[in-house]
């Protein structure tokens, strides 16, 4: 079926139903990639609280500088879904094949960046207990970091075009990889030697090139995509269609980073009190990620449904789009906050048998429970935005929120006054609030039809795979 297919429905009702079909194989395969999380922290917890505290840090490492790819590589959905709504469709390959470029080019600099990140694990003053593990952790899935790069390009490719199963399914299969992988290498099965955190990070390497690969011979073989010729021929870098890709993309890695790296740098922290605080907000953190995956698809989904109704000149649709993300994610919030906080104990079980670590980690989760609303708020705001490419205002708001708010807040609770990883939740519900209000306001203002009007008028007829992001 084409993109062009997906139905347009009038009234806000309809544009829910499209959203919520649209979003669900995405949420289906954020899920999954949490899952990959879930699997790690699982096999690690049992196989030590030194080995789980060690993937605690490898882990946030890791996500840290991959969260400025994967989010500069968000400008691909609403650079194509505004091509498609505008009947643009011959330009997608072009401007795909030099997505790729941009993946390459973004996969060298975090491989260069996790081969020496290792030797400061000692200087950031991290527990010598756990450094040898994070190191080997690194030092394992950083032969993934090329394969997920590409594989986010492929991906914001189809979700842009309105095809999310193979999100769905290749991020499912994934986790059929990994858990047989990651017990033979961590617990050394089979013959293979035991690596601990080490075996966790090459296994994930391998789960991340078959996810890759995987993808590749979907579009490959795509009847749907045939018309767009993807891989039709060799395209050199063709720098302002790069560029064009990093003015919008750029800052929405920055935002990802503002936010991601406000979890991470928690952790790191964290992990300066000992195993046991760092191997209980990984559980509860671990928690929190998977029902993030929800709101996460849902921002995906309304990404491409208001680039789409850009796209076609549907001013009003701009906002009916955001306002059916919205609803659907105020409902799917509420139910995190239920499940997390009246779950606490039982959910905890599956990660440890440490009673320390059980315990505090459970007392972590009320607090993961109080932000489930803030949290589905801004990332939909954000969503909604990118479908404009409004991008750097929402860069700056989210500096000021997580940077400006949160971390100096968290920071002076958890470490200034004591009140260790409890004092640092605090930070993060606070900077999780100031930026869903901060984000959703400025969606208000973006998206108001006479604003929209302006500057497309202003603009006059530029690509919209090239144009720059709203300042």
């Amino acid at each position: 079926m084409s993109s062009n297919s997906v139905s347009v429905r009038p009234g806000l009702s309809g544009e829910v139903r499209t959203t919520a079909l649209l979003a669900a194989p995405l949420v289906a395969g954020h899920v999954s990639t949490g899952l990959i999380g879930f699997i790690d922290n699982v096999l690690a917890g049992h196989h030590s609280t030194t080995t789980l505290a060690s993937v605690t840090i490898g882990t946030a490492l890791w996500w840290l500088p991959m969260m400025v790819p994967i989010g500069t590589l968000l400008s691909v959905p609403p650079s194509v879904s505004q091509l498609d709504g505008a009947g643009r469709r011959g330009e997608i390959g072009a401007l795909f094949r030099q997505a790729l470029w941009l993946a390459l080019g973004l996969g060298v600099l975090l491989f260069a960046f996790l081969t020496f990140i290792p030797h400061a694990l000692a200087p950031m003053g991290m527990a010598p207990e756990i450094i040898p593990g994070a190191r080997d952790f690194l030092h394992g899935i950083r032969w993934g970091v090329f394969a997920l790069t590409l594989f986010f390009c492929m991906r914001y490719l189809a979700e842009g075009l309105h095809w999310t199963l193979p999100t769905m399914l290749i991020s499912a299969g994934s986790l059929l990889v990994l858990l047989p992988i990651g017990y033979v290498l961590t617990f050394g099965k089979l013959g293979f030697p035991e690596m601990g955190a080490g075996g966790l990070g090459i296994a994930s390497a391998i789960m991340l090139w078959i996810e890759a690969i995987a993808f590749a011979v979907v579009l490959w073989n795509a009847k749907r995509f045939a018309d767009l010729k993807l891989f039709a021929r060799f395209d050199a870098p063709h720098w302002p269609t790069i560029r064009g890709l990093l003015a919008t993309g750029l800052p929405i890695g920055v935002t990802v980073l503002m936010e991601g790296s406000l979890f991470i740098v928690t952790a790191l922290l964290i992990g300066r009190l000992g195993e046991v605080p760092a191997a209980a907000h990984q559980i509860a953190i671990n928690l929190s990620a998977l029902c993030f995956m929800i709101p996460m698809g849902l921002a995906e989904a309304t990404t491409v449904r208001v680039g789409h109704a850009l796209g076609r000149n549907d001013l009003h649709g701009v906002r009916r789009a955001a306002a059916a993300g919205y609803a659907i994610v105020l409902g799917t919030q509420l139910i995190s906050g239920i499940v997390l906080f009246g779950a606490s104990d039982f959910l905890v079980r599956f990660y440890t048998a440490d009673v320390a670590v059980a315990t505090l980690a459970a007392s972590l989760l009320v607090y993961a429970a109080a932000f489930q609303f803030p949290d589905g708020i801004q990332v939909l705001s954000a969503g909604a935005l990118r479908g404009l490419k409004d991008t750097k205002v929402p860069m700056l708001l989210a500096a000021l929120a997580y940077w400006g708010i949160g971390m100096p807040l968290g920071a002076g609770l958890g470490l200034g006054l004591g009140w260790g990883p409890k004092g640092m939740w605090i930070g993060l519900i606070a900077g999780l609030t100031v930026a869903s209000v901060l984000l959703c306001t400025r969606f208000v203002r973006s998206s108001h039809p006479r604003r929209i009007a302006e500057r497309a008028a202003a603009q006059g007829p530029v690509d919209p795979a090239l144009a720059p992001a709203e300042s």
